[in-house]
């Protein structure tokens, strides 16, 4: 199928150039023999060759997620059909050929392995309840196509139906969303936004605060401007989101016509254009500052020494002094990286309070929803509509985990800013966490069992009246029988009938009893089951914060001691030069500064200028500001 009609190409990262610089600090940085810097800028490197700018496209079942898809790539890439459903996420990028591969996870600790398929399997795949490959578990495909508005790096990510439990169990729209640049949440004209499309919109809102509404199906409902005014007004109490109302099928129509006012009908010119400007563009400005603060960093780092090295060249008479100075510089630097520091203190104590108080919200909003459960089972019979019951509950379940964790992923942010704040005033470097990562946090805890609700036979239900009569009829026939009647006469025949009816009634409320409390009793088990198998991933997960926080500023910290070392020992080593070395040297040296200067100059983001090499350092009280912009799901939120 051609390309959609006037289309033009997704602006893309042009990250070639800062690779180029990046390759060539890290070089430079290898040869003054500082290999740590040259680590840090090779991660650097790795986020500037990874381009992809992924946009989550979610939205209930059967609201034409993946026909959006097809009719911005202008390639049925994804299947469509009224009896397929997506099971799992589908990604969709470029290449120069079509090709189609499987992520297969072949236990459940392992990573998954990416497979090649043909591309017309992919629906098979996509579509199937349990899909299997290789010996083990699909968890997601990929399908690579040689589309111009994909070639910038566009991957858009079609998800299954949120409202789906089992899909829900397989993925969630939120975890998807954390490693997410934007997300497209898709509900068609027939009618305004429902309850847990709006909830999903706000949370996806706290994760990140790129989300759009796309409302299809255009061509099919008449009213859609009426339903699209309506949503739009629903978004208005949940937060700043744009509507872009479209239509696929007339979008896919004039791909195949090459008819630009049917493409201008469709609505997704506007679309499109929002995804070049506000997402492609943005988060490749957002990668290349990010890259190009990792690399003032690094030169602001490699010219400590230098410019100590210069200055006790050409004035020895200050080397005592400058010493003095870099020293306590270096003592201050060494306080960062031991454990006592005040930002590891924080750390440590904020990760603590974390954890009690994430496990607190996970039972109170567990414990809501076992009293809202048992309120349920107490006003009728839970055994004829159990099936339906136990979806609510765990729907409900799944809403309450998955507000703890956005929640957690709230607080663990702010953490984060408050550990960066004691490691340096103003500091905004700060690593990507993700706790708002649910995937397989309820793969683990069994169904809710089944509850065993036995229908009474006709001759069960004779049996137990006949068995509550016979003494009503014993009783009032031996009283009758004093008066000459017979022991079954009418009048003992209605009482055997009135008390066979009592006791029909009373076996009926006391079999009711207990289904209501084995129906509690299993609500409470599964509910306690999640809150262990829960509150167990949680504290995992915020250790692994812990650790990753504690990891990253180490390091800078390290970086920071490691600098302010080298400066020292430069600044003693002029004294032992001779003259005639000590001028070639100092010709090194601004060499070497001058490069430093040149390189910074000539990056994105230009900071304060490298100071004057005559200027003499002043004593710090804490390491120097890396100045680092966030990167990941941070970033994107502070831009």
């Amino acid at each position: 199928m051609p390309n959609p009609p006037g289309e033009h190409t997704a602006p893309g990262h042009a990250p070639g150039a800062l690779v180029r610089v990046a390759d060539d600090v890290t070089r430079t940085s290898r040869e003054w023999g500082r290999d740590d810097l040259a680590e840090r800028l090779a991660s650097t490197r790795a986020r500037l060759a990874d381009p992809y700018v992924r946009v989550l496209v979610v939205g209930e079942y059967k609201q034409g997620k993946s026909k959006l898809i097809n009719a911005i790539v202008g390639a049925p890439v994804c299947p469509v059909d009224d009896d397929i459903a997506t099971r799992i996420p589908t990604v969709v990028g470029y290449g120069p050929a079509p090709t189609a591969a499987v992520l297969v996870r072949h236990a459940p600790d392992a990573d998954p392995v990416r497979h090649e398929i043909p591309i017309d399997q992919v629906s098979g795949f996509v579509s199937a309840e349990h899909p299997k490959h290789a010996g083990g578990d699909v968890v997601a495909a990929e399908v690579l196509v040689p589309r111009e508005i994909l070639r910038g790096g566009l991957r858009l990510v079609d998800s299954p139906g949120v409202a789906d439990v089992q899909a829900f169990r397989a993925l969630s729209a939120l975890t998807a969303l954390s490693g997410a640049h934007a997300m497209l949440m898709v509900s068609d004209a027939s009618q305004e936004y429902t309850a847990p499309e709006l909830r999903l919109l706000s949370q996806a809102l706290r994760v990140s605060p790129h989300v759009s509404a796309v409302v299809t199906k255009t061509d099919a409902y008449p009213q859609w401007r009426q339903i699209t005014g309506i949503d739009a007004g629903h978004l208005a109490t949940v937060g700043e989101v744009p509507v872009f109302p479209v239509s696929s099928d007339l979008r896919l129509a004039a791909a195949a016509r090459q008819d630009r006012e049917l493409n201008e009908e469709s609505g997704f010119p506007e679309l499109i254009q929002h995804l070049h400007r506000d997402v492609l563009q943005r988060a490749g400005d957002l990668e290349r500052r990010a890259a190009a603060a990792d690399l003032h960093d690094v030169l602001e780092q490699l010219g400590i020494a230098v410019r100590t090295e210069l200055l006790a060249l050409q004035h020895p008479e200050k080397a005592p002094e400058l010493i003095e100075r870099l020293e306590i510089a270096r003592r201050q630097a060494e306080e960062f990286r031991s454990r006592s520091s005040r930002w590891q203190t924080t750390l440590t104590d904020g990760v603590a309070d974390l954890i009690a108080d994430t496990e607190h919200d996970l039972r109170d909003r567990l414990r809501r929803v076992q009293r809202q459960a048992e309120e349920a089972i107490e006003a009728g019979d839970p055994g004829p509509v159990w099936g339906e019951f136990a979806q609510w509950l765990d729907e409900r379940v799944g809403e309450a985990v998955a507000d703890t964790f956005v929640w957690t992923n709230d607080r663990q942010r702010w953490l984060a800013q408050e550990v960066a704040g004691q490691f340096l005033e103003g500091e905004e470097d700060i690593p990507q966490l993700d706790v708002g990562d649910i995937t397989g946090v309820l793969d683990p805890v069994d169904e809710i069992a089944d509850l065993i609700a036995p229908t009474l036979s006709a001759g069960e239900k004779i049996y137990i009246g006949v068995r509550g009569s016979y003494g009503g009829v014993l009783m009032v026939g031996l009283a009758t029988s004093v008066l000459g009647l017979a022991v079954l006469n009418p009048l003992s025949l209605l009482a055997g009938v009135l008390v066979g009816r009592r006791a029909y009634r009373e076996d009926t409320q006391a079999r009711l009893s207990r289904r209501q409390t084995e129906a509690k009793n299993l609500v409470r088990r599964y509910i306690d089951e999640i809150a262990f198998q829960v509150g167990k991933q949680l504290r995992d997960r915020l250790r692994a914060i812990q650790r990753a926080t504690r990891d990253h500023f180490g390091t800078r910290a390290d970086e920071i001691y490691r600098s302010l070392t080298a400066a020292a020992d430069a600044a003693r080593r002029p004294a032992a030069v001779y003259t005639q070395d000590r001028d070639a040297r100092i010709a090194v040296l601004k060499q070497r500064l001058e490069y430093l200067t040149r390189v910074s100059r000539a990056l994105p983001v230009r900071p304060a200028e490298l100071p004057d090499p005559s200027a003499l350092p002043e004593p710090v009280a804490a390491p120097p500001r890396a100045a680092e912009l966030p990167t990941g799901s941070t970033a994107r939120e502070s831009a």
